[in-house]
């Protein structure tokens, strides 16, 4: 049972802004929120200098983007078996999930006229 569960295990390698590493194990359910508590409750002692306040403003961004609270690691397909890294940064609040999208959008919806006489 345990290799089995270990085979399914997610390793995920978190890099601090400080660019001090640190490897962890998770499954696949997790989410987001439950990595931020495990690795608040579990803080290494080698990143001292870097604790926080509370797991709350803990942030794992993923290939460029901040997941949310209640994105779990399954949902992201990460290879079972296989480390993965991700940044872990201390930010009170997230942007919107399409806030970016939204710029986007708004800036290809205007328009420009040059009148020539």
């Amino acid at each position: 049972p345990t290799a089995r569960r270990d085979a399914r295990s997610v390793h995920l390698r978190l890099i601090l802004v400080s660019g001090k590493t640190e490897d962890f194990t998770f499954s696949p359910n997790d989410s987001a929120t439950d990595i931020a508590k495990h690795v608040f409750d579990n803080w290494p002692a080698r990143w001292k200098e870097e604790r926080v306040s509370s797991p709350s403003i803990l942030r794992l961004i993923f290939q460029g983007r901040f997941l949310h609270g209640n994105v779990t690691l399954g949902a992201l397909k990460l290879p079972p078996g296989r480390t993965t890294v991700m940044h872990l940064v201390a930010r009170e609040t997230l942007p919107e999930p399409n806030s970016h999208g939204q710029r986007n959008r708004e800036k290809t919806t205007e328009s420009n006229c040059c009148l020539l006489l």
